[in-house]
């Protein structure tokens, strides 16, 4: 007995001997970090740090990664060796996402909690949650803005802010006007999300900057740089429809001073699906790649390029292109090509250069209706940026040039009883000087003239007050300003390219001018153990005048356009909480209530398309030991006010309220490789399966008309209705799984 006893002993104390203790304490500006995670990449081993910030930890292996995580601080990975089982205070720092550098709001780089604008921003944690194949689909669980469906068929949108329609959304790609006029329909698809490395959003006419189409918002896309990406990437998903989309990106070197970033997206959705048995596609069938190159010469130039090609369409089940145009089979079918060059040159710490330039050429058939168009834009910005004691003063010159060129009655010279494309030059200079009055006043005034070379001198002054405590936990923001907007309605409006109604121009259409006030206040709440708590309010109030809306109601075969002789606000409020725990939670809500009417002759009518109250959150949980992250995801969005077709058409005026929610689940497997399956859409929601109107018959070969025009109720079309796509609301994908990889090399 005693000689077992003594060999039980020596087989314990051997096994312990491959055992190795590993002390450390976890610190941040000398104070300790209680709760913090400390455990082992690919091992199930981990502890806990003590109201002291201490920690011991076992292991067999004899030089494991060690992993210190914290809650709003940077994590910190160090390999150990049996030398160095002592480590001693590990120095965790604040994460930078508490504090971004943003530039949208003032046009140059500006710690978050200094701008005096406000800017929300959204990096690529945000987006992953929640994979889709372009900036379009991922914007969408974000608090107060709305991708719109504009069309049944082809399922082209745009994205509201705030309630307001797309158009009034200006897309900037590295804070230059990628996205506009003609591209503001199908250009939106073919931005991949992989490229972004954040978003930056400004609520409010932002014209003051960026001129013409920022009247209701910016939405700013900040592409990667090439020196802060990996050698080699690859995302790639498939969804249970059959749609794929696979983005690449591989980094080089040109010389020691520069570096080179080329993505491409590929994306390819060629199933027809129809569930609602309406006879029309459920999902536009689209062909879709990108090619983007990003060089960054030393720090003076950075030079970016990207062509997109897609070939989309949408219609009756059994369309084939053979049918393209003509009134046998229904289709609609668009063939977009598309060239950007954009970037920038720093001539020295002052001065700098911006330009870009985009082609877009688009080859359309919307049934019979041929609608073939082109569009050039080359814009050039010099921007001085001067610090001068406690004032920052920034000067700009800008130019704008616009050649557009459609097979439409908009650019139809009955002068000269030809076609004439349409050329603007768009001239315009800025100032803008933000005063520091002391570490918690920040007065930013700004001022903007442009000449536009057919509507004359548009002036748009801004003013932002900012006030906020010593330590920047409570800030309190005041923004006044205004916005314009020259409106191009062939290239904004689907429903005027379907061919479903005729277009009427009531008198030539004047710039849309807006003016804006918002109220924004954010609080941060630091407690033990890591945990943050913060919240942003917002009071916001806009006021239209020559606003354009088009009138679906005076003659449902019509869509008539005009400036509006009276007001149209916009005006409500926005909230959105988050919490970061400890634990691995972390908590994203929001919430918007908007109220958006016309006043014109001393009545008010509420505008299509906009909801009264929009709801988003995001739930992550995470499990480091494991490497899992669980997300959920959703959004639910009030009733929208439809375009019906007459007194007697049996749809609702109104959307349900509707929620769309999605869950995923992502197992990270080593530093180079995650796979992620999920569920889009879980609770099952498509809209009405009559949506479109008389979808049996999208010619109106069985339509009974009057001499007027006007549609006559008949035994076979008892509602008086004709064939009409623009009652859309949400997309027709229901329910359906995902599963996809991401690969890095560095």
């Amino acid at each position: 007995m005693q000689l077992r006893f003594f060999f039980i002993l020596f087989v314990v104390n051997s096994a312990n001997a491959q055992n190795y203790r590993i002390n450390g304490s976890v610190f941040s500006n000398g104070e300790p970090l209680e709760a913090a995670a400390v455990y082992f990449i690919n091992s199930n081993t981990g502890v806990t740090t003590n109201s002291k910030g201490t920690f011991s930890i076992y292991t067999e292996q004899k030089q494991p990664e060690l992993v210190i995580s914290y809650t709003g601080y940077k994590t910190k990975t160090i390999t150990v060796t049996y030398a160095t089982a002592d480590l001693g205070v590990i120095e965790l720092e604040s994460n930078d996402l508490l504090d971004e550098v943003v530039i949208s709001g003032t046009l140059k780089p500006v710690s978050k909690l200094d701008s005096p604008v406000p800017v929300e921003v959204y990096g690529k944690a945000f987006f992953k949650a929640n994979p889709t194949a372009s900036v379009f689909e991922a914007l969408e669980n974000v608090n107060g803005i709305r991708p719109q469906l504009n069309c049944n068929v082809c399922n082209t949108g745009d994205i509201h802010i705030n309630g307001q329609e797309g158009s009034y959304t200006m897309v900037l790609i590295d804070g230059l006007p990628i996205v506009s006029g003609l591209s503001t329909v199908y250009g939106l698809s073919g931005i991949p999300q992989a490229l972004i490395e954040r978003v930056e959003i400004v609520k409010g006419p932002a014209s003051t900057l960026y001129g013409s189409e920022a009247i209701g918002g910016i939405i700013n896309l900040i592409t990667k740089l090439p020196e802060n990406t990996p050698k080699f990437s690859l995302n790639s998903f498939l969804s249970g429809w059959g749609e794929v989309n696979t983005d690449l990106g591989y980094k080089y070197n040109l010389f020691n001073d520069s570096s080179g970033l080329l993505g491409v997206n590929y994306y390819n959705y060629s199933n027809p699906i129809d569930n609602n048995s309406d006879g029309f596609t459920d999902l536009t069938l689209q062909d879709r790649i990108s090619i983007f190159n990003k060089f960054t010469f030393g720090n003076k130039l950075s030079l970016a390029t990207r062509f997109v090609y897609e070939d989309r369409w949408g219609g009756q089940m059994q369309w084939q292109p053979k049918y393209r145009g003509g009134d046998e089979i229904y289709g609609e079918s668009i063939l977009t090509s598309r060239v950007e060059v954009f970037g920038s040159y720093q001539f020295n710490s002052d001065l700098s250069l911006q330009f870009s330039f985009n082609n877009h050429d688009q080859n359309s058939v919307y049934g019979t209706t041929l609608f073939n168009a082109k569009q050039t834009i080359g814009f050039g910005q010099m921007v001085w940026n001067k610090s001068l004691a406690n004032n920052d003063l920034l000067l700009g010159a800008a130019y704008r040039y616009t050649y557009y060129d459609d097979d439409t009655t908009a650019t139809f010279d009955e002068t000269v009883g030809k076609n004439e494309a349409a050329i603007a030059h768009l001239p315009g200079i800025f100032i803008q000087n933000e005063t520091k009055f002391n570490a918690t006043n920040t007065l930013l005034l700004g001022v903007r003239y442009d000449h536009n070379s057919i509507h004359g001198g548009i002036l748009t002054p801004r003013l932002n007050y900012k006030i906020n405590n010593q330590d920047k936990s409570s800030i309190l923001r005041l923004s006044a300003g205004t916005g314009y907007r020259v409106a191009q309605v062939f290239t904004e409006d689907h429903a005027a390219l379907t061919g479903a109604r005729d277009v009427v121009f009531v008198d030539e259409l004047k710039p849309e001018q807006s003016w804006n006030v918002n109220l924004n206040y954010v609080k941060k709440y630091y407690f033990k153990k890591g945990t943050i708590f913060d919240i942003d309010f917002s009071l916001f109030y806009t006021v239209f005048s020559n606003k354009i809306i088009p009138d679906y109601d005076t003659d449902s075969n019509k869509i008539i356009y005009g400036n509006l002789n009276g007001t149209f606000v916009s005006t409500g409020a926005s909230l959105n909480v988050n919490l970061l725990h400890q634990n691995g939670v972390r908590i994203n809500l929001g919430a918007t209530y908007m109220d958006s009417f016309t006043e014109e002759s001393g009545s008010k009518t509420r505008p299509y398309l906009t909801e009264r109250f929009q709801g988003v959150w995001k739930i992550e949980k995470k499990w480091s030991l494991h490497n899992l992250t669980f997300d959920l995801t959703g959004v639910t969005t009030g009733p929208l006010k439809l375009p019906t077709l007459g007194a007697l058409d049996p749809r609702p005026p109104f959307s349900p309220t509707f929620s769309i929610v999605n869950v995923q689940l992502t197992k990270k497997w080593n530093n180079t490789l995650e796979s992620f399956v999920g569920v889009k859409n879980i609770l099952n929601f498509t809209p009405a399966k009559n949506s479109i109107a008389r979808a049996f018959d999208p010619f109106d070969e069985q339509v009974d008309f009057d001499d007027s025009g006007n549609v006559l109720p008949t035994a076979s079309n008892p509602y008086a209705l004709t064939f009409d796509p623009s009652y859309v609301y949400a997309s027709n994908q229901g329910v359906r799984f995902f599963v996809g990889l991401r690969w890095v090399l560095n």
